[in-house]
């Protein structure tokens, strides 16, 4: 365990910050990521720089370091001619490059408790074509069962304190993954991602996070990686719904074109838009994609001033 307090204690005696955007402080950093592994591939060339990352996110107010596992894949290293054995090294090297930018921070001077969630994103960020903005992939509950479960087994065995199971964008799979995480003895929060009141796949939010409800090993749920106007309606519904604390971490605002591998429009994200959040129920609050150590730092002094 990274900090002394389980994050499921800490949500429910208050608030915590989540960091933002891996690949986006990467590329500030002056790495290239046009790539399927996309920040994944920086596990085997250059793990120095996801440390960097993650203490950055540290350093400017998180408490919770989401690691580089996004897109770290059995079928996704293969394709790059890496192996079973050491792409289950680097899929746990993620959770401690994660742990040493925590450790970094102590010795810093930060003080207040840190954790290291294991990332684990949904089957279409493997096809790495858009689809986990859509969802649909014409596999069944038990097959996406089967194509999770490894590597959350390998995930859990590196201790994370929790597994964030993120950017899903169907009921389906959630369900999948929901199963998958049973009886790994780690405890997880499931996020979607979202358009208006739905899933991307087009079913409707309240259905989506009823799976959750009674979930013993979920210790929150919410969304992640949508439009910041998206989130505080899903945010009222997750907490009708399951009665859990809510997860929330939306983009900046711009929108992801596939195609060209790119952002288009214009950022609406605002610090001051998570005191509703807050209001609704929202425990566990950062950003995504787009979302730098700048906007953390100011997610986590307005916070600050409300608990």
């Amino acid at each position: 365990m990274t900090s002394n307090i389980t994050l499921a204690e800490a949500l429910a005696a208050g608030t915590v910050v989540l960091d933002g955007g891996m690949s986006n402080q990467l590329e500030s950093a002056g790495h290239d990521l046009s790539d399927e592994l996309w920040s994944a591939r920086l596990l085997a060339e250059r793990p120095e720089a996801i440390t960097e990352a993650h203490l950055a996110y540290f350093r400017a107010g998180a408490d919770v370091a989401i690691t580089s596992s996004y897109q770290a894949t059995f079928e996704g290293f293969a394709k790059r001619g890496i192996g079973q054995e050491r792409a289950a090294e680097l899929l746990a090297l993620s959770v401690e490059l994660a742990r040493e930018a925590a450790r970094r921070a102590r010795a810093g001077g930060v003080a207040r408790p840190l954790w290291v969630a294991a990332s684990v994103g949904p089957y279409g960020a493997m096809l790495a074509d858009g689809s986990e903005y859509r969802g649909r992939y014409g596999l069944s509950v038990a097959e996406l069962e089967r194509f999770h479960r490894p590597r959350l087994e390998v995930l859990a065995g590196a201790r994370p304190d929790v597994l964030a199971l993120e950017t899903v964008p169907d009921a389906d799979e959630a369900a999948a993954l929901l199963r998958a995480v049973r009886g790994l003895g780690v405890p997880a929060w499931l996020s979607y991602s979202v358009a208006g009141d739905r899933t991307r796949a087009g079913q409707p939010l309240e259905d989506a996070f009823t799976l959750a409800a009674d979930a013993d090993d979920v210790i929150a749920v919410g969304v992640n990686c949508c439009a910041p106007e998206d989130v505080e309606g899903a945010v009222e519904t997750a907490a009708r719904v399951t009665g859990k604390p809510v997860v929330v971490y939306p983009n900046s605002g711009e929108s992801w074109n596939a195609e060209a591998r790119a952002w288009d429009g214009r950022s609406s994200f605002a610090a001051e838009q998570v005191r509703g959040w807050r209001e609704s129920g929202a425990r566990l609050i950062g950003g995504c994609c787009r979302v730098g150590p700048e906007g953390i730092g100011s997610i986590a002094r307005t916070l600050a001033e409300v608990r």
